[in-house]
């Protein structure tokens, strides 16, 4: 495997250090103090300020990246921990008055292009909601989050033999054999429950912490303050009131209806848990791939891609050739997946814990839809800071992926029934999830504009959210278990606020769908000239540059979920 490329520099060293203060506080330096006198100079002095940011940004992900994958290296997490603690804390002030730099700058109105417009937008929300005293606060809560991986990277039990992930211990959710199925779900959640009173810990230290930074920075409650930081200019925490309300009219419905037709194909009088990853028909597990294979695994996603562009195909040859793939589940890597931008080299990595399932085929394809973005965005895009779409957007490049792919899972499979299989299987999780968002959604709200409240009023509300937007699940029996499910939500630790744009995203997504039914090739052409426009627009116009409408009201929610729900029935 060949390093990630690095492009030639034009302002930081070739030989510069990114672990070293010393080493980036003169750059720095030089920016601040640097003349400009002219519009000219001012574009000259972004594109420094642009390469030196994503030389650090770029080291600073690397040692994201190795503390995920090796969750149990002493030595690992110390280089982490050493750039949250030793660099960015000094980087963050650093930045800011760079920031303010150009705000302030009498050339910076001159500056025609509207891709600077957004840039001044962004920057200005930055410098709004920047207060030196929050620093060390994020980095206590970044400690915290990194506690919290590896609580949950640390999770392995031992079932039927073999001392296993829970994210393979996921795969006997699939087995025919209820008793299986049974014994497989009631041994991942004893292992959680050992943790469950430290997960609440960890999670009544966050909200604190949060709280103040909202007030640090003058705003009523974290909410308030989040939708600043995540630059959520286009709609409101009413809008995602509202959007759940539709779910719970539109969708809830549906999902109950899939619940009854469940039951009745598997024969059971009470839907549990452990029936609803199983084939309805109670068919073998799909197997995709052999999960020892992950070779196979990149070749036959390579493939798909190649099915929808050759071009798609190459790019993605591109992480596997210059070792940005991390794919197999095994003991001490943090659970989940993501897709993650390195800015200098203009390369993305890709990290799953793959065990063989068709859900680990959907979410290499997602995060490949992440990668295809990136490196659209960064290939038309000199300035790092203009590269990133807002995520509602981001999520539609992968969700989309997803959509477009699934028509495609023939290449994972030998027979025609199974694709078939797949692509239900897909459907129906595309209409699942949409409760589930709300219900992520809805419980964040609650959370932090009711600081203070008491481990019994979280419990009350997420039961009341789950009996709200659930199916038709008994969990008798396994009461504590559905109480502290949310825990398994990596996104209330790492990112609170970031998930409502999956619901807003898969709407562009399913748009994109029924666009592809009737003309593919204008549909994959429509997506990748959204993909190159990275940050630079505004988020309805990258919708709208997609050939897609930024909805999420029931006008555009109802056809489309109707459209996803008759193509599932129309195959079972």
């Amino acid at each position: 495997m060949l390093a990630s490329p690095k492009p030639a520099r034009r302002f930081v060293p070739a030989d510069f250090d990114p672990a070293e203060w010393s080493q980036i506080e003169p750059l720095a330096q030089q920016l601040q103090d640097r003349a400009i006198n002219s519009p000219d100079e001012l574009v000259n002095w972004l594109l420094d300020m642009s390469e030196l940011s994503g030389v650090v940004d770029e080291y600073s992900c690397r040692r994201y990246i190795d503390k995920s994958c090796h969750t149990d290296d002493a030595e690992i997490k110390k280089r982490y921990f050493h750039f949250v603690e030793e660099i960015e804390p000094k980087l963050k002030p650093v930045f800011f008055e760079l920031q303010k730099r150009f705000l302030e700058s009498p050339h910076h109105e001159k500056l025609t292009d509207p891709r600077y417009a957004m840039l001044t937008k962004k920057w200005q929300a930055d410098v709004d909601v920047f207060r030196p005293a929050n620093i060390p606060i994020e980095t206590q809560i970044t400690k915290l989050v990194t506690e919290y991986d590896e609580i949950s990277g640390a999770m392995m039990v031992d079932f039927r033999g073999s001392h296993i992930t829970l994210s393979q211990l996921g795969r006997f959710q699939e087995e025919p054999d209820r008793d299986t199925r049974k014994e497989a779900f009631e041994t991942g959640l004893k292992r959680r429950m050992e943790d469950r009173e430290k997960i609440d810990d960890l999670f009544d230290q966050l909200l604190p912490l949060r709280k103040q930074i909202a007030e640090n920075a003058g705003f009523p409650d974290y909410r308030a303050y989040t939708w600043k930081v995540l630059k959520r200019f286009d709609y409101t925490p009413e809008d995602c009131t509202k959007f759940a309300d539709a779910i719970e009219k539109s969708i809830v419905p549906l999902v109950r209806e899939l619940d009854q037709k469940r039951k009745a194909d598997l024969g059971i009088d009470v839907l549990r848990p452990w029936d609803l990853a199983v084939d309805p028909k109670n068919r073998k597990p799909l197997h995709p791939f052999d999960p020892k294979d992950i070779e196979g695994f990149v070749n036959t996603t390579k493939q798909l891609f190649e099915r929808l562009s050759p071009a798609l195909a190459a790019e993605f040859e591109t992480l596997r050739t210059h070792g940005n793939l991390d794919l197999d589940s095994r003991k001490g890597k943090q659970p989940g997946g993501y897709q993650i931008s390195l800015d200098e080299s203009k390369q993305p990595f890709i990290f799953m814990n793959a065990a063989g399932s068709q859900r680990d085929v959907e979410t290499l394809i997602h995060e490949g839809g992440h990668a295809f973005h990136f490196i659209a965005a960064a290939n038309a895009e000199p300035l790092t800071f203009l590269r990133a779409a807002p995520m509602e957007f981001c999520e539609v490049a992968s969700m989309a992926m997803e959509a477009l792919s699934s028509e495609h899972f023939d290449l994972f499979y030998k027979s025609e029934e199974d694709a078939q299989r797949a692509k239900q299987s897909y459907l129906e999780g595309v209409i699942r999830f949409f409760p589930w968002m709300a219900i992520i959604d809805q419980f964040q709200h609650w959370l932090y504009t009711h600081p203070g409240h008491t481990r019994d009023e979280r419990k009350a509300t997420w039961l009341g959210l789950l009996d709200r937007f659930g199916g038709s699940t008994s969990w008798e029996g396994y009461e504590a278990g559905r109480e502290s499910s949310w825990q398994r939500q990596l996104h209330l630790f790492h990112v609170p606020f970031y998930y409502v744009e999956y619901g807003i995203a898969q709407l562009g997504a399913m748009q994109m769908w029924l666009k592809a039914k009737q003309d593919p090739r204008q549909a994959l052409a429509n997506y990748r000239a959204a993909l190159k426009l990275g940050g630079t627009k505004p988020l309805p116009d990258l919708f709208s540059a997609a050939g897609l409408k930024f909805d999420f009201t029931p006008r555009t929610i109802d056809p489309l979920i109707r459209a996803v729900h008759d193509d599932l029935l129309s195959h079972g």
